[in-house]
């Protein structure tokens, strides 16, 4: 597939077992060889199971609980959702078992909040845009790099015993948590001062953009 070109719309799929488990919609800011960059902002459209949803609006970790066994069968459902609150960019690499995610305040000047490091499969290309599969486990880092600590480990070694994340995978992502500290210690990639990622602000004049009518189909079984 050709290059992507800025300012277009490019879906993230989470996919397990040839279903979709989450979509998102972004624009792209750069696809080049060291990695596809896309943005995000607030009114973006999502597909999330519903048991996410619930959990978002309601605070109930009970119904968070119920994902990882409803994934592990095969069995959820989606829903419709917005992405809220904040700017954001991802810098997804190829062949990389991990993306990095930079969070931004709009109603703060458009401030770096804090950065993410998301552990998911490495991408694959599709009609629109790339389809990956999260992990589950997260590392998350200060704003300006001096800290980190790492997120849903319980849930990692949950989705472990089910089966979700296969030994193959853990095997992958126990290679990739040593990579993506060594990012950060280093300041290399996004961390990088010279990337300009501290200083990014969202398009204005791009809106949020929708899934596409396909989203759940093309490409898949």
């Amino acid at each position: 597939m050709g290059a992507l070109r800025p300012g277009e719309t490019a879906v993230r799929r989470d996919v397990f077992r040839a279903k979709v488990w989450s979509a998102h919609a972004l624009r792209v800011v750069e696809d080049g060889p060291e990695a596809l960059v896309l943005g995000g902002r607030p009114g973006a459209e999502l597909l999330a199971p519903t048991t996410w949803i619930e959990w978002l609006l309601t605070g109930d970790e009970a119904a968070r609980a119920r994902a990882l066994p409803n994934l592990a069968d095969g069995h959820w459902q989606l829903d419709r959702w917005s992405w809220r609150s904040t700017a954001h960019l991802q810098w997804v690499p190829p062949d990389v078992w991990f993306s990095v995610h930079a969070f931004y305040d709009p109603s703060d000047g458009h401030r770096l909040t804090h950065w993410y490091v998301n552990f998911q499969q490495p991408m694959r290309r599709m009609a629109i845009g790339f389809d990956t599969f999260d992990l589950l486990l997260d590392l998350v880092i200060a704003s300006d790099l001096s800290q980190w600590r790492w997120k849903d480990e319980d849930e990692y070694a949950h989705g472990r015993r089910l089966g979700v994340v296969t030994e193959i995978d853990h095997r992958a992502v126990e290679k990739a948590r040593e990579e993506a500290t060594a990012m950060v210690e280093e300041r290399t990639g996004p961390f990088a001062a010279a990337s300009g990622w501290r200083n990014w602000r969202s398009e204005p004049h791009w809106p949020a953009p929708p899934l596409p009518a396909d989203t759940l189909t093309v490409g898949l079984p």
